[in-house]
């Protein structure tokens, strides 16, 4: 009886205990797909170290508090997902670590995914220590999402997403369930590296919340993390949800701000924002009820109007929920702001947006701007605002702020954090917190990933190759460098019987001291920038003369396929000439799906060509798409071109871009834009161009310059010019409704018109 009633104890023993966790090596999908079967909580599958392709990889289960199942790397960083691969984790208590997405990108909606199915989403579950880098669809306008966290109290910490090019926000937290909201997600510690500029709306790092479910709180928090040249679009981070707070964060030289577009509640604390004198550069933009912004620091932040170092907006009289909550209950104070272009109240006013904002405080907040500029400004109704202790040095004040403010010098010096602090103990309570921390780039993302560097795009390699005349040794020399790489030509001819592809950073130029090299072409196009292509042409002579007739004839044109990097493209003391065999010879042509981030064309001649020099209108859909972010064109001259020297396009209504920006200055303009092939109207036309200066030029027999305004606050400055034989400059606004809005000073020769009145 005894001995029965021992072995009862035994087995009863044996089952209270848990079973021992396992680790499981695997070294294919098939393996993987079979231990994935067997898992426990506490268990572990080690995926061995190379490259798993194509690899659409799930992980379930039910783990515990304390023992997860697991799954990670053999070596953290050794395991590659590439090709078509992605994450979809579903059950409690995952935690996966130590991967990397690159070369390829995700099939799916999504690269990493907090939920395996609709009705298997994750609870408590973690990455960390993973990356994805460049694993961007080929399509910059094919949308989907780095990573997607649904569920409940998920973290994603320690992890790197770098350079994603295509549209989809990086990270976003979904509300389109019940079971995902008031979710208290965790995201801390990560380094959101750079974006570039997307050139559309979709662009934005990280997003919170959706508009139709903006109501709900998702209670996330957004931690310690670092946002390093995240520049997407205007709203690098978009809050549109309840109750989420933002803490601890570092954003350096990223265009846009963070954004708390729909949603109530959420608070904005200690957070850091360093420019660096970085165009668009912001710091909070303020939408919807009982915000908090407390204890943030803004310095060298050059972003105005919706990029502002700090931006209040207007909203809309019982707004529908996509639209604009009026800002009521806010309260923002000890925020220090230096070195900035902007703060700005009642931002967005027009007619939609009437509803100033109520019941907000504004308070001790330190607020030094850019001499000579104006730095704090309302354009509307203040009175629902409460001012109090606020300490204003440097930046012109509107007369209707300068109350609100007390305004004087104010000496400042630097802590232990770099950070800058008034001297004056008495001002110790004003700004943001003494003790307020900069977050180290070491202290974020995977300890053994990389973070890129900010290097230069041309001749970076540090290479110089030097290119013998002849036959096709151009050819031969370019297919042979690497990225980074000059190539210096002597003085001769240079025949070229193939189209040259371009897909690294490359500079071509001639020998300095030396008689300009001449290069002839007998393709359509002399270079095909491709994926990766940067070009920089100097000290050369281009002739067209062995040019074939072909439709969509161009010098330089961008591949057919989608390019998902912003290229650069400079020309500088080059002249080119002779692009007349076609009816429609462009110089530049910048294609569907290709984003420049910068042209510049300087110090060069062109004559004798029958279409454009930059054609950047192929995105004519109207959706806010454009060619070219920055266009630089200074001291040339133009002979005998039967287009307009730039056709910049961009359309629509949507305001969550930047560009196009552009400078034409100290140009020569000669029979220019008059082909009958020049559907623009203009000798040069810019269309939905944000910035535009147009200054000291001289046109002489050409088609006017025409400039169409579209969506947003364009600032257009068309000054110092000399029209000569050349009909008025034609300006038209398609939404605002008002004269043109365009700066007009020194312009000689004409009166200004208006289109429509023109005869």
């Amino acid at each position: 009886m005894l001995a029965r009633l021992g072995l009862v104890i035994v087995i009863a023993c044996c089952m209270a205990l848990p079973l021992k966790a396992e680790d499981y090596l695997v070294r294919n999908q098939s393996e993987y797909a079979q231990r994935l079967k067997q898992l426990e909580a506490g268990d572990t599958i080690i995926l061995a170290n190379g490259e798993w392709r194509d690899f659409e990889m799930v992980v379930t289960g039910k783990g515990a508090k304390g023992n997860p199942i697991t799954v990670r790397s053999q070596d953290a960083g050794k395991v590659l997902l590439t090709g078509q691969s992605s994450l979809r984790i579903g059950g409690e208590y995952i935690l996966v670590s130590g991967l990397v997405f690159k070369d390829g990108y995700s099939p799916r909606g999504e690269v990493i995914a907090f939920r395996r199915s609709k009705t298997d989403t994750a609870h408590n579950s973690r990455v960390t220590e993973t990356v994805i880098d460049g694993f961007s669809k080929p399509d910059r306008y094919d949308d989907d999402r780095w990573v997607t966290i649904y569920g409940r109290s998920n973290r994603f910490d320690h992890n790197n997403l770098i350079g994603k090019t295509n549209k989809g926000v990086t990270l976003a937290v979904r509300l389109d369930s019940e079971e995902s909201r008031e979710n208290n997600h965790l995201i801390d510690h990560n380094y959101f590296g750079p974006r570039p500029v997307l050139g559309s709306n979709g662009g934005e790092t990280l997003r919170i919340g959706t508009s139709k479910y903006s109501m709900f709180n998702s209670n996330s928090r957004v931690e310690n993390n670092v946002f390093d040249r995240t520049s997407g679009e205007v709203e690098i981070i978009s809050s549109k949800s309840g109750g989420n707070v933002f803490r601890g964060n570092v954003f350096l030289q990223s265009s846009g701000t963070l954004t708390l577009r729909h949603g109530d509640n959420n608070v904005v604390e200690g957070n850091v924002f360093l420019g660096s004198g970085k165009d668009y550069t912001g710091g909070i933009r303020v939408i919807n009820r009982f915000q908090t912004i407390r204890g943030n620091y803004m310095e060298g932040l050059r972003g105005e109007a919706f990029s502002s170092a700090l931006a209040i907006m207007n909203g809309v009289p019982n707004s529908p929920v996509n639209r604009y909550v009026e800002v009521e209950g806010a309260t923002i104070e000890n925020n220090t702001i230096v070195d900035s272009r902007r703060v700005a109240f009642n931002v967005g006013a027009d007619e939609e947006r009437s509803a100033a904002p109520s019941k907000t405080s504004f308070a001790n907040n330190l607020l030094g701007g850019l001499d000579g500029i104006s730095f704090l400004e309302s354009y509307d109704d203040i009175s629902g605002i409460a001012f109090a202790g606020n300490r204003h040095s440097g930046g012109d004040v509107q007369p209707q702020l300068a109350d609100k403010v007390m305004s004087g010098a104010i000496e400042m010096s630097r802590g232990a954090s770099g950070l800058l602090y008034p001297t004056d103990e008495a001002l110790a309570d004003v700004g943001a917190p003494r003790d307020l921390r900069v977050l180290g780039l070491n202290e974020v993302g995977a300890p053994w990933y990389p973070k890129p560097a900010n290097l230069p795009v041309f001749g970076g390699s540090g290479n110089i190759v030097s290119v013998q005349p002849g036959e096709d040794t151009l050819v031969a020399a370019i297919a042979a460098a690497k990225d980074g790489d000059v190539l210096e030509l002597g003085p001769g001819a240079y025949i070229v019987n193939r189209t040259i592809p371009i897909d690294k950073s490359l500079t071509v130029r001639g020998a300095a001291g030396k008689a300009k090299p001449v290069i002839q072409f007998g393709r359509p196009s002399l270079f095909e920038l491709q994926e990766g292509g940067d070009l920089q042409l100097q000290k050369l002579v281009i002739d067209g003369a062995l040019a074939p007739d072909s439709v969509g004839n161009s010098m330089i044109k961008t591949t057919s396929f989608p390019i998902q990097s912003n290229m650069e493209i400079e020309l500088d003391q080059v002249e080119v000439r002779g692009l007349v065999v076609n009816k429609s010879f462009n110089v530049i042509t910048l294609g569907k799906s290709a984003l420049a981030q910068r042209v510049a064309i300087t110090n060069s001649s062109f004559s004798d060509i029958t279409g454009a020099v930059l054609s950047a209108s192929a995105e004519t859909e109207d959706y806010g798409q454009y060619n070219v972010e920055y266009l630089d064109i200074s001291g040339n001259s133009f002979t005998n071109i039967g287009g307009p020297v730039a056709s910049i396009y961009r359309g629509g209504r949507d305001e969550s871009t930047f560009g196009p920006n552009v400078v034409i200055a100290e140009n020569s303009l000669t029979n220019v834009g008059k082909a009958p092939t020049n559907g623009t109207g203009g000798s040069i036309h810019l269309h939905g161009v944000q910035i535009a200066k147009v200054d000291r030029n001289q046109f002489d027999g050409s088609l006017p310059l025409r400039i169409v305004h579209t969506v947003g606050t364009p600032k257009t400055q068309v000054t110092s010019n000399v029209f000569d034989n050349t009909a008025a400059p034609l300006f038209e606004e398609l939404i605002f409704e008002g004269e043109p809005r365009v700066e007009q000073s020194g312009n000689e020769a004409f009166d200004t018109i208006v289109v429509g009145d023109a005869q």
